[in-house]
């Protein structure tokens, strides 16, 4: 399967730069995956197209404010530095720019020394491993002088921290938001739960993959980055009670998809509680285990996330309705408008 199959033109101007005011007021597209007919609605009223006995499922991951500026020790030579994963102890999967200046044994200072990286060693995709050098807590240092890792294609500057996180982010660890669930607030989900809809978290700490472009000219050869989840006890409980009643599963994002599709494939559509690292790709002819339903925004053409979206709802379907998209003027990418695939 070509990648180009996945391709659809994008004004660049429809790339929504900075959040609404009031999260819920994005647009939502209503897709239906069977026939792909199209209803036009404002997020907020969201919960009309669900049901008591459904289950929507957040990823409560937190971005950490993981890009940082600092410069070489010996050159005083400008080094941007973007963490990526934990390794182990105080090593990070970094981002580096410009990454040909930072060899192993390179020693990089932030904040006038307030924090320190040596460089010990490359990773896959041209990455670094970097070990931190810090006194007290590495999270409030990071807190102190870290940035929030907006991604490329937004230029503006974001006045609210916050805003590039979901109300019910709790789980550091993230390079970027889950960000279908930066439409919701507490009260939206406050309406939501009173309706006799569950509500379910799980952690998937969103990594590399997207930062990546799709590289390939076939989406077989395509290599996922492998990202950490975990699934608690009482989330697979609810999970599994709410499939055997005959409720829906609606999964907010990808990220929540990828989870709960990886831990269904491995325990014959059953839910488990557990934590590990996936790198499912889920593109076209893969058939789900896990949900009926989800909640995304709109995405990059040829990317990883589309193809998703395609699996779920058909590669037709998905472009006729960003098609629609561009032509009625929806905004795109992470703060876009968002689109409910039932």
């Amino acid at each position: 399967m070509k990648v180009d199959l996945f391709d659809f033109h994008l004004p660049e101007e429809l790339i929504a730069q900075t959040p609404l005011e009031d999260r819920t007021s994005s647009r939502l597209m209503v897709l239906d995956k069977e026939t792909g007919n199209i209803q036009h609605e404002v997020f907020k009223n969201i919960p009309s197209y669900l049901k008591p006995g459904d289950c929507l499922v957040l990823n409560d991951t937190r971005v950490l404010p993981a890009r940082l500026f600092g410069e070489k020790e010996d050159t005083g030579a400008k080094i941007e530095v973007l963490l990526l994963k934990q390794t182990e102890g105080d090593t990070w999967e970094t981002l580096v720019k410009p990454a040909k200046r930072v060899k192993e044994g390179t020693v990089i200072s932030f904040g006038d020394g307030l924090l320190k990286g040596v460089c010990v060693g490359s990773s896959d995709h041209g990455g670094r491993l970097i070990t931190f050098k810090y006194d007290g807590i590495f999270y409030e240092v990071l807190d102190q002088l870290g940035e929030m890792p907006l991604p490329p294609y937004i230029k503006e500057q974001l006045d609210d921290q916050e805003r590039y996180q979901t109300v019910y982010a709790k789980e550091r660890g993230s390079a970027a938001a889950p960000t279908a669930g930066l439409h919701f607030t507490e009260e939206l989900l406050e309406e939501i739960k009173s309706m006799g809809v569950h509500i379910a978290f799980i952690t998937l700490h969103v990594g590399l993959g997207t930062f990546r472009p799709v590289s390939v000219d076939d989406v077989d050869e395509h290599e996922m980055h492998s990202e950490f989840y975990q699934v608690s006890e009482g989330t697979a409980r609810l999970l599994n009670e709410v499939k055997e009643k005959g409720g829906r599963i609606i999964t907010v994002g990808t990220t929540s998809t990828r989870t709960l599709e990886t831990i269904a494939a491995a325990h014959n559509g059953r839910f488990n509680a557990e934590s590990g690292w996936t790198n499912i790709f889920i593109y076209p002819g893969y058939e789900f285990k896990a949900i009926d339903g989800m909640v995304t925004n709109f995405h990059l053409p040829k990317s990883t996330l589309i193809m998703l979206v395609s699996a779920l709802a058909g590669r037709e379907h998905v472009l006729h309705a960003y098609e629609i998209a561009v032509q009625e003027r929806y905004r795109f990418f992470s703060f876009g408008d968002a689109m409910l695939i039932l």
